[in-house]
């Protein structure tokens, strides 16, 4: 019945060491909490069940129910979060209260996360309910963009939110901080016109993927970035990378599901890390690695072949 943190973790990452120090203190302070660790990549099907993409990761269960996650390498939010979760078992008034504070402060940042935020059941890839489906079909068939917010993934935005927005069900639509409504109301504003003129447009993918391709002329697309790499392929090639001198840019596709995807079937590439210069497709690590080893590399980054 008491908590239980569990850190999905790798040996090569750096900031997973970090964490499991970070761990380490916390249990020491907070013995009735279990802490565990977990090799993400050694338990595939374990890490795919709960949607691990990156390292570090923490979730938290009670009762055997996933009730929280965090992540990333985040020290003070790791502490915060446990120590909300160890104190929401015995909640005094005035605790309570600041963290109703806590919670409004963290409803509003989310809601204003992006122009226009879906707080729905589900992703858009996969709504797990009916009219969570039915209005991501409406945003994406008017071509808008938008950002969204898995409530079963955080029971406490899930109950907190009917009540800050005093709208009692889902989807919730937002659009520049302030509610829109639900998926009645948004059906009313495409009937009347009104939708297209209420909501921010995408730009069109394709256009996206090229103005990032040819955002710098030697672009990496990677899990992480240049400082925290999130995997091990990324991780190399950001070693063989950082030892031509050749600047580059990175962006990190864990960050952007819709640029991980898409970016697959624009360059025909199926696998990530992904090196372009002057906006065409080197290949990914084998590829680096043999230019490599064959001296064309540096050439290639210098934009002379």
């Amino acid at each position: 019945r008491s908590l239980v943190v569990v850190h999905f973790w790798a040996p090569w990452a750096p900031q997973c060491a970090q964490m499991n120090e970070v761990m380490a203190a916390l249990a020491k302070e907070y013995t009735q909490v279990t802490f565990v660790k977990l090799e993400a990549e050694a338990v595939p099907e374990v890490s795919e069940k709960y949607g691990i993409s990156s390292v570090p990761t923490f979730l938290f269960f009670k009762n055997s129910q996933k009730i929280d996650r965090l992540d990333g390498a985040h020290a003070p939010e790791l502490t915060k979060k446990v120590q909300r979760h160890v104190s929401s078992s015995s909640v005094s008034t005035a605790a309570h209260d600041s963290t109703k504070e806590d919670l409004n402060a963290r409803l509003k940042k989310l809601i204003n996360a992006a122009p226009c935020m879906l707080f729905m059941k589900g992703s858009p890839k996969e709504p797990r309910c009916g009219f969570s489906k039915q209005m991501v079909e409406i945003l994406n068939k008017h071509g808008i963009s938008f950002s969204s917010f898995d409530i079963f993934s955080d029971e406490e935005v899930r109950q907190g939110l009917k009540t800050y927005s005093n709208w009692p069900t889902y989807p919730q639509l937002y659009v520049a901080g302030e509610l829109i409504g639900g998926l009645d109301i948004i059906k009313e504003l495409e009937a009347s016109g009104e939708l297209d003129t209420i909501c921010p447009k995408a730009q069109k993918l394709e256009d996206r993927l090229k103005t990032l391709i040819n955002k710098a002329p030697v672009m990496l697309f990677m899990k992480g970035s240049k400082q925290v790499a999130k995997c091990g392929f990324s991780k190399q090639i950001i070693e063989i990378m950082n030892n031509t001198g050749i600047d580059y840019e990175t962006f990190d596709i864990l960050e952007d599901e819709e640029v991980r995807q898409g970016l697959k079937t624009y360059s025909n590439w199926p696998t990530y890390p992904q090196l372009y210069v002057k906006g065409e497709l080197v290949g990914g690590l084998d590829i680096v690695k043999e230019l490599k080893e064959s001296g064309e590399l540096l050439p290639i980054l210098k934009g002379e072949n």
